[in-house]
């Protein structure tokens, strides 16, 4: 049995996520998805088959949080950055991957790859990433994982002192069954099931 009092240590990361943290390093690159994120993600891939696609790659934490999760080829991840610089540097890490690509192009290019069974983006990403311009880019039962919201216990959902209508947007949309969840005293994630 267990002793109580012993502390735990954190789980060790997957060898492909520390690769990843060792490129976007090298990058100077510091903006990337936080451990507890990954980990949801990772567990997020283990039920999926199909096409799973990221946008907004980085340098590519995120894209290895989802490879770490996929069960051995049942899964492909398409991952879409427009800053060719970066999307170079997160090539490093899947270039003997045939399970993985990287583009260097804007999001909105991966709309002849779907539909996909996981999609995965940064409720900050710029331009329109609404409900009405990402629904048909998932397939039905497929899921939308935005991360980096600010927690809220409240509605409407509140972001820097004003109405959040990005997430309210995503929580009251009917095509879909969302569910925000924290997981991190500072940081949640939104889920998005396509119906």
């Amino acid at each position: 049995m267990r002793d109580a009092r012993r502390v735990s240590t954190p789980p060790e990361l997957p060898e492909i996520v520390t690769r990843a943290f060792d490129v976007s390093r090298r990058a100077g690159y510091v903006s990337f998805c936080r451990n507890e994120t990954g980990r949801l993600l990772a567990a997020l891939a283990a039920t999926r088959t199909g096409t799973m696609a990221e946008l907004g790659t980085g340098c590519g934490v995120g894209t290895a949080w989802l490879r770490s999760g996929v069960r051995g080829d049942a899964a492909r991840i398409v991952s879409a950055e427009l800053d060719a610089r970066l999307a170079t540097f997160a090539n490093e890490i899947f270039d003997d991957d045939p399970l993985v690509e990287v583009l260097a192009v804007d999001w909105s290019s991966l709309r002849d790859r779907g539909p996909f069974s996981l999609l995965f983006l940064d409720a900050e990403l710029p331009g329109d990433i609404g409900v009405d311009s990402i629904v048909d880019l998932v397939e039905p039962g497929g899921m939308v994982v935005l991360d980096d919201l600010q927690p809220c216990e409240q509605w409407p959902p509140l972001s820097y002192g004003r109405v959040d209508g990005l997430r309210e947007q995503w929580l009251t949309d009917e095509r879909f069954a969302a569910v925000e969840v924290m997981v991190a005293s500072g940081t949640s994630v939104l889920i998005a099931t396509r119906r």
